[in-house]
């Protein structure tokens, strides 16, 4: 995983967890504002769903699903050493309070996670050419999961979800964006706001699997540079480098497996 520099490391250590809730009062108090900010700079419609063809690398990226699928299918070999989002972020604890929804990050708010690029080169490959890219990974619901409805941190995010291993019948795992249903399918993209009110069911015996892609929304300056500038500050906020420290423990759980595997 790309290390931390000594000035990020230290103010790492000073973070004060009584801090937090006044920091996400704050964030929250400021995302409405920013919401109407991003909506009234986008260059793309601020529905809750788009069509893919918003972006034209979904189109490439769709026609590779199954060669991201088996890569995804080899991360799952050892998917006890998948970390449960909660653990990763506990900010998520609220929505990922029980365990079911797990994630294997490949870039994570800007920063790349080297060796776990490493062990899926193909979708590292074609997630790098993906213009302003956020985040990228695969994202794992175990059978049964549930996600509370929730809302994203903010509407300069556009999220993109691309089906790898959906659960039959489809219709038995669904997501809710605003007051429309929706089901993922194998090898087809998912393209939501995810600043609008939605919640995840998985109501089958087996899991999900999608590379779930985030990226920035096509602002005019004003909206540009403004999210620019929030996206900076949320990477160096103990939200974006907690989460850094604790991949950083997942790792060496994830390489002890495989290790184990090879033996």
């Amino acid at each position: 995983m790309m290390k931390k520099d000594t000035a990020t490391s230290k103010s790492d250590t000073g973070h004060n967890q009584n801090s937090r809730p006044l920091i996400l009062r704050i964030g929250k108090k400021l995302r409405k504002k920013a919401n109407l900010l991003a909506s009234s700079q986008s260059l793309i419609p601020t529905t809750p769903l788009h069509q893919s063809d918003i972006f034209p690398w979904t189109s490439q990226l769709g026609e590779q699903w199954q060669g991201i699928a088996a890569e995804a299918a080899g991360i799952l070999q050892n998917r006890s050493a998948v970390p449960p989002l909660k653990d990763i972020s506990p900010d998520h604890a609220r929505i990922a309070g029980d365990g079911n929804w797990k994630s294997f990050f490949l870039v994570g708010y800007g920063y790349r996670v080297e060796e776990n690029c490493a062990r899926a080169p193909k979708t590292a490959a074609l997630i790098d050419q993906i213009p302003d890219l956020n985040s990228a990974f695969f994202s794992i619901l175990e059978p049964g999961a549930v996600i509370p409805k929730h809302r994203g941190v903010t509407r300069g995010l556009v999220t993109c979800h691309l089906g790898l291993d959906i659960p039959v019948p489809k219709e038995n795992c669904w997501m809710q964006v605003d007051d429309q249903r929706v089901h993922w399918k194998n090898g087809e993209w998912l393209v939501f706001d995810d600043s609008y009110s939605h919640e995840v069911k998985n109501e089958t015996g087996q899991t999900r699997v999608i590379l779930l892609i985030q990226v920035k929304r096509p602002m005019r300056l004003l909206g540009k540079v403004t999210l620019d500038l929030a996206l900076w500050g949320i990477r160096r906020s103990p939200f974006v480098q907690d989460a850094r420290q604790n991949l950083d423990k997942w790792e060496e759980a994830f390489r002890l497996a495989e290790d184990n595997r090879a033996a």
